[in-house]
């Protein structure tokens, strides 16, 4: 089994019913919803497509929804499009409508651009592909030579090498998407231009508001956020190395060190970590992915992250499933390396918990000993997230009765969600009842032997207190649980 897992974003290119299934088939785990795109129609559609054909192949996906947050663009161009040629003078103008852009001049999102740059900076706009030195600034002008040129398309993102932009995280347009984005199920809800832990402690309180626990990904993309990652890490759920914007703002040089740390400190803080941004870009519009993007993924994979995103490969490319289906090979391929397999995470490191301190000698005992799978009977899902920070090639089977908690699992690293309800099994039953699900699901068979944890108290988070290794088909219900297992 894949441990990475893969997350894919939804657009066009998978709206026929057909293509989802295929999609689904393929082996997505969480799907991306990108609220800068598209109408609600749109996305009401789009999960609910996923959300049916998931059901019907039986295995939970996950919903994650993009916010846009303050994605500073250009706006629209008569024809659609300009040329952008190297010399040449080009003023971006807040005073132009959203379809008025030439050659000459094109309107913005953000018309306090004039104060926020200087005399000397360069605007690197769609993720760095145009480059623009600023000459000078007047009124709500942006006056600029073309170094880098190119066509430029309608709304492409406008960036500032080196430290970016300093609009405010969380729009007017996000608080409403947040309701939004609650409303179609999210389970999780991905912040962009995170800056602090503070606009993730914010757009927290706004998910709250709105009545959902979905998480928080906090998607690194400023340099002020590399600054401050350590409370980002603490304060987000999931940390996203959005590489397209973060790339603008550190500069390719800098950008594969800052991604390697960004995975490793995430892993070490206890948090989920997704890589994003043209991980298989050709495969927009190519079948195969070039050799450069098989090692990309691959090692980050090998860096240890739980999951690598696709963007426009699966929204709009010519083949969402088949990229899908690259990935996955790539990922399996990776995972096949021993230094995938091999961890000393947080040996040194004093557990303050005591979920945390079973899921470590849980995957400790399972990696030293003939172990096929571990079972972690969870409410909230943390303690199979911990026993996913350790690298390891056993599988990490997540009984829950919770689907929410079910779907957010579908993005653990070598975690695999099943749906099972402990509180309706009595006490003596429990362990027999559990085993029994995961053998009838074909995930263990008679002679295994797995690690099984769980707690005292049936439906509360936060219990798991016990590890119990177990022999499949030599355990038995309707006695006392210490007599019935063979350990």
């Amino acid at each position: 089994m894949r441990r990475t897992k893969i997350v894919a974003s939804l657009g066009p290119s998978t709206d026929d019913p057909k293509a989802m299934s295929n999609l689904i088939r393929a082996g997505i785990d969480v799907a991306r919803i990108n609220l800068s795109h598209g109408t609600p129609k749109d996305h009401r559609y789009r999960a609910a497509l996923v959300q049916e054909r998931a059901a019907k192949r039986g295995r939970p996906v996950g919903l994650l929804c993009d916010l846009q947050g303050p994605k500073i663009r250009i706006e629209g161009f008569r024809s659609g499009k300009a040329q952008l040629r190297n010399g040449k003078p080009f003023v971006i103008d807040g005073t132009l409508g959203s379809s008025e852009g030439t050659e000459e001049r094109v309107g913005t999102t953000y018309k306090r651009l004039p104060e926020d740059v200087k005399r000397g900076d360069v605007l690197l706009l769609d993720d760095g592909s145009i480059a623009l030195r600023v000459e000078n600034t007047e009124d709500k002008q942006v006056h600029t030579r073309v170094v880098v040129g190119g066509i430029l398309l309608n709304y492409k993102g406008i960036n500032r090498r080196g430290d970016g932009l300093s609009a405010d995280a969380v729009t007017e347009k996000d608080r409403e998407d947040i309701r939004f984005a609650v409303e179609l199920g999210a389970d999780f809800i991905g912040v962009s231009f995170v800056r602090n832990a503070e606009d993730v402690e914010l757009a927290r309180e706004l998910v709250r508001s709105a009545g959902s626990h979905a998480h928080i990904v906090a998607k690194i993309e400023r340099l002020e956020a590399v600054e401050n990652i350590d409370s980002i890490i603490q304060a987000a759920d999931v940390i996203m190395v959005a590489r397209g914007d973060l790339g603008v703002a550190l500069g390719d040089a800098e950008l594969p060190g800052v991604q390697k740390k960004i995975i490793a400190e995430t892993r070490m803080g206890n948090k989920i970590v997704i890589t994003a941004t043209q991980m298989m870009q050709s495969m927009i519009t190519s079948a195969q992915p070039t050799r450069a993007e098989v090692l990309d993924v691959a090692n980050a994979v090998l860096d240890g992250t739980d999951a690598v995103m696709l963007s426009a490969e699966t929204a709009v490319g010519r083949h969402p499933a088949r990229v899908v289906a690259a990935m996955d090979r790539v990922c399996k391929g990776a995972e096949r390396q021993h230094s995938a397999r091999v961890s000393t995470h947080r040996m040194d490191i004093h557990f303050e918990t005591t979920e945390e301190a079973i899921s470590m000698a849980t995957m400790y005992t399972a990696n030293h000993h003939n172990i096929t799978a571990i079972l972690a009977l969870t409410e909230s899902g943390t303690t199979p997230m911990w026993m996913s920070r350790i690298s390891s090639g056993i599988p990490i089977i997540a009984a829950t009765r919770v689907p929410e908690t079910e779907r957010r699992l579908a993005l653990y690293r070598g975690v695999y969600p099943v749906p099972f309800d402990a509180t309706t099994v009595s006490r003596a039953n429990l362990n027999w009842a559990a085993v029994e699900e995961i053998k009838r699901r074909g995930l263990v068979q008679d002679g295994d032997q797995i690690i099984l944890t769980k707690g005292d108290r049936y439906g509360a988070e936060g219990g798991t207190n016990a590890m119990k290794i177990l022999k499949v088909g030599a355990v038995t219900g309707g006695a006392d649980s210490a007599g019935s297992e063979s350990t």
